[in-house]
């Protein structure tokens, strides 16, 4: 049989959207968010702040962390890419802004759902990593 068109093989298992493949950038995120919920606690106890500032010291370690897994699972995980500093500087500028909205007066209780006040920092970090590719 000869092929006329070049057309990629659809018969594979994998799910491509736009070109990219999604299973290794889940796993990827999975990673990202376990990572730095767990690892991030245990730093910040070395660092003596309270308050306000807390939220933004725990967004800088979100981003730091979700960076650096990151580069470690480009090395482990196949398809994925390395991430550039402009890609930490992006993850570090949205967590910081999302830590920054947290601020804002009644934002947080006009919410329908609660939920910890951390998770703003930690997806304002992946997001902000996600964006830059």
């Amino acid at each position: 049989m000869i092929k006329i068109f070049n057309r990629p093989d659809v018969s594979s298992k994998k799910r491509v959207v736009g070109g990219v493949l999604m299973l290794p950038r889940i796993v990827l995120i999975l990673l990202q968010v376990a990572a730095s919920w767990f690892i991030a606690p245990q730093i910040i106890r070395y660092i003596p702040i309270g308050g306000d500032l807390r939220l933004f010291v725990y967004a800088v370690i979100f981003a730091i962390l979700v960076w650096v897994v990151g580069l470690v699972s480009a090395e482990i995980l196949k398809d994925t890419a390395r991430p550039s500093p402009s890609t930490l500087t992006a993850a570090l500028v949205c967590a910081l802004a999302c830590a920054g909205l947290t601020l804002i007066p009644g934002l947080v209780q006009a919410m329908p759902f609660k939920f910890n006040i951390l998770y703003f920092p930690l997806a304002g970090a992946i997001l902000g990593y996600l964006f830059v590719k």
